[in-house]
This record gives C-alpha cells, sequence and structure tokens, in this order.
C-alpha cells in the first residue's frame, strides 16, 4: 500500500520510559549524572543533564561535556579538556551505577496501566524506545511488569547503530511489531529527543509535558507547585515540544487516547505525518 494512501486507523503506539510510563520527573538518570562528574571534582546542574535527555547514555554524556560551561569547569579541575576517553570511562562507570540505582525509580505513573489497557483493547500493539542500554532496560523491565506493564516490543539504542534523534529504534519495534507503514505508529515521549525520533521515522508524535524530564520534578512536587505556577510552566513546556515538531502535547500519556482518535480521523481523510 503506498505510504500517502494509508487511510487504516493506527496500528501501534511506540512508548518512551522514563518520564513517560514509569519514574515520573524522569529522575534516574539526573542522579547518577551529577553522581558521577562529581567523582571528577566536576559540578554539573540539572538544567544541564536535562537538555540532552532520551539520547543513548554514551551521547548523552558527550553533550554535557560539550557544554562550554561544563568544559570550562572541567578544565579548571583537571587541566584540560574532556575527550572521549573521558567519554568513554565516565559511560562504563555510569553503567553499573545506574543499574545499581534503576529499580528505585520503576513505578508506574499513574493512569499508565488503565491507558494501556485502552491501547490494546483498540488493537493496538505497543513498542518502546529509550536512551538506557539494555543491561539497564533487563532490570527495568522486569521491575515494570511486576508493576503491569509489558510492551510487546523493547529496542535499546545498543540494539542499534544509533540512538535517538536517529529512527533506527522505531524502524527495529515497527519489524518487531509487524506494522507499516510508518504512519500507523505514533511516538509518545516526554523529551525533545522522542519528538525527533519520531519524526525522523516518520511517525505521529505526541509529547508528555507534566510527568517527565522538562518538568523534571516528581509527582509529590508537581502536585506541591502554585496552580498558577504549574499552569505557566507546562504552557512553557507544551512550547517547546511543539517547536521540537511534536503533533500534539498533552500533560501525561492518559490524555492522549482522545489524539488517538484524532490522528485516526486525519488517516481516514488521508493526511499523514510531516
Amino acid at each position: 500500500m503506498a505510504y500517502n494512501h494509508y487511510t487504516r486507523p493506527l496500528q501501534g503506539v511506540i512508548l518512551d520510559w522514563a518520564g513517560t510510563t514509569v519514574d515520573y520527573g524522569c529522575l534516574a538518570p539526573t542522579v547518577v549524572f551529577i553522581e558521577m562528574f562529581a567523582q571528577e571534582g566536576v559540578e554539573i546542574v540539572q538544567a544541564e543533564v536535562r537538555t540532552p535527555m532520551g539520547t543513548y547514555k554514551r551521547d548523552h554524556i558527550r553533550a554535557i561535556t560539550e557544554m562550554s560551561a561544563v568544559a570550562a569547569r572541567w578544565q579548571a579541575v583537571q587541566g584540560r579538556l574532556p575527550d572521549d576517553n573521558d567519554v568513554q570511562r565516565l559511560f562504563e562507570a555510569f553503567i553499573p551505577r545506574q543499574m545499581e540505582v534503576i529499580a528505585a525509580y520503576a513505578d508506574l505513573i499513574p493512569g499508565v496501566v488503565e491507558t494501556i489497557a485502552a491501547f490494546r483493547a483498540q488493537g493496538l500493539k505497543i513498542g518502546s524506545t529509550t536512551g538506557y542500554t539494555r543491561s539497564m532496560m533487563d532490570i527495568l523491565l522486569a521491575e515494570a511488569q511486576k508493576r503491569g506493564y509489558a510492551p510487546d516490543s523493547l529496542v535499546c539504542p545498543d540494539d542499534v547503530s544509533s540512538g535517538r534523534p536517529a529512527p533506527y529504534m522505531i524502524y527495529q519495534n515497527a519489524i518487531n511489531l509487524k506494522v507499516y507503514p510508518m504512519a500507523a505508529l505514533v511516538k509518545i515521549g516526554d523529551t525533545v529527543s522522542d519528538i525527533e525520533e519520531g519524526i525522523n521515522a516518520g511517525t505521529w508524535t505526541i509529547g508528555l509535558a507534566k510527568t517527565g524530564n522538562e518538568l523534571g520534578l516528581n509527582e509529590a512536587e508537581t502536585n506541591a507547585l502554585p496552580p498558577e505556577e504549574l499552569k505557566m510552566r507546562l504552557q512553557a513546556i507544551h512550547e517547546k515540544l511543539t517547536a521540537a515538531g511534536a503533533h500534539y502535547v498533552v500533560d501525561t500519556l492518559a490524555d492522549t487516547p482522545p489524539v488517538l482518535q484524532e490522528i485516526n480521523a486525519r488517516l481516514a481523510q488521508g493526511e499523514y505525518p510531516v
């Protein structure tokens, strides 16, 4: 069937993990990144850690070291700029430490179980991508399964040639799920790299503003914000993810079912993601 003539409903969703289905606020990676750099004598702040969030963790570390402010702090402490050897060393130290703490951040975000059930009731297949390595995801997947969430497919960056923003994890999910064309899939995630991944793969994209990396707060912290402040911050995140190319932005995964119905209506009219 020709790609631009696809008029049937969506066949599957591709979900991110931390900040989308588990780990409200996407906290697990941030604590370890800050710890790893502190061991080098280099202080990094939340905003620096969160900017490349969603990318393969080696790429994430490299992106942090390439930030001018971080590189300057590194040079002040180490007497030289960080290089590829430092990136690899930090990555190798990051893996076991992240594996130690990841289970503590495995709680499902409220509404995930019910929303996944609604997806399945519509006949949708559930794929997933991540910035975590396969060894990390072996732990997180097992914990998520205990809590009632098990996608049909999981692809990690070290399963393919490149992680986000490259589209290859989504392509492999499509193969695993036996779904085509790419317009029959929607990528849902909380980071700019999630949106870029979906766009590059040719899928529909939905950004999540409230539960993930951009707000960066756990559920209790989010609920403690004054309503007007929360509204303003969420509006800014909606605008950021929209500017990144998201076809839609909502607050949580639980808000996505009506969006999928709208996408189905657009598909029926011959529209496809651009």
